[in-house]
């Protein structure tokens, strides 16, 4: 499978100097990985397709667990790659980000609906492939972590980093410790919001089948029978007065504050920071979403609503600060200076 370059940045101003590592941030439908440097400065990055490994029933993956040894294939050969092309850099740790269900502590991904695996050895099986120490977590986890080390979450010690891309999953700092759950915390695209549609997670009327920046461009679809390329295309249609796009868009940004109206009510954060690629839409995101969330609440803390700032290699960020972490405590444990 040809890598395909996603970007590349020579600034060192982001990640700082520190330890060269390795960083995968594995999504549903795309992977990317990435070279950082001891200067910070990421070498190179690259983008290919998730290696989905489908059986004999056209379009399920959902019992082929062969996809978490086929991504693990990918982030060996992407790292061989890496090493042809830049072999004056030599890693001392990797970070890995997978999406579903995750054990950040035992290193293992539990359960993926989309991507078939179930209790998968991550951590341990890429560690043995890479030669290399490999910190492990949720890809929703990491790119949170890199807001909230790094980016718009870094004021607030009570945040939520909601992404709302694909599907819809948040990262959760309390009192500036990212809560885990048992790496159930922060699922809020499976809170349920509406009567339907039927999510992939056996449930109906989730967050995630409505809002999300997919669900949106399936429902535009199932309504319409007009394929769309993603939500970007429902919305600028939406705005040239398409009414069944419109109505779509709708649907998902009440879905939205409603379900950020939950996470506002448990937890009262100080500020809920949005990512992903729905929030590329800016204040037609924003704005409404602000004034419905607005309507919903009644004495709840309001909490800032902003978008994040790291961008689209937000996953890569928090995977590389992650291996950094774990290189730096490997050399404090091996006493050196």
């Amino acid at each position: 499978m040809a890598a395909t370059p996603a970007s590349a940045s020579t600034s060192p101003t982001l990640l700082g100097p520190g330890e060269a590592v390795l960083a995968f941030d594995v999504g549903g439908t795309d992977m990317k990985a990435g070279l950082i440097d001891e200067t910070g400065a990421i070498r190179e990055v690259v983008r290919v397709r998730t290696p989905l490994v489908k059986d004999e029933l056209p379009g399920n993956v959902s019992s082929a667990p062969e996809t978490g040894e086929a991504v693990l294939a990918e982030v060996a050969r992407l790292a061989k790659e890496f090493a042809d092309r830049h072999p004056d850099v030599l890693p001392t740790a990797a970070g890995l980000l997978v999406p579903g269900q995750v054990d950040d502590e035992s290193g293992v991904g539990v359960f993926a609906e989309n991507l078939g695996w179930h209790n998968m050895p991550f951590r341990d099986r890429a560690s043995a492939l890479l030669d290399l120490p490999v910190a492990f977590s949720h890809d929703v986890r990491g790119a949170g972590e890199a807001e909230y080390r790094l980016g718009a979450a870094a004021a607030f010690s009570d945040v939520v980093v909601m992404i709302v891309g694909t599907g819809i999953a948040a990262a959760i700092f309390m009192r500036g410790q990212l809560y885990l759950g048992g790496g159930l915390a922060g699922e809020v695209g499976h809170s349920r919001v509406a009567d339907g549609p039927g999510c992939a997670c056996g449930g109906r009327g989730c967050l995630e089948a409505v809002a999300s920046a997919g669900a949106i461009a399936r429902r535009y679809t199932a309504l319409t029978g007009q394929h769309v390329g993603g939500a970007k295309e429902v919305l600028e249609r939406a705005a040239h007065g398409d009414r069944d796009a419109d109505a779509i868009w709708q649907s998902a940004l009440d879905a939205l504050a409603l379900g950020i109206s939950h996470t506002v009510a448990l937890l009262a954060p100080e500020a809920i920071v949005v990512g992903g690629g729905l929030a590329g839409a800016g204040e037609a995101l924003f704005g409404p979403l602000r004034e419905r969330l607005d309507a919903i609440l009644t004495f709840h803390r309001r909490p800032q609503l902003i978008p994040a700032r790291i961008g689209a290699d937000a996953g890569l960020i928090g995977a590389a600060l992650r291996a950094r972490d774990l290189a730096l405590r490997a050399e404090n444990e091996a006493g050196r200076p």
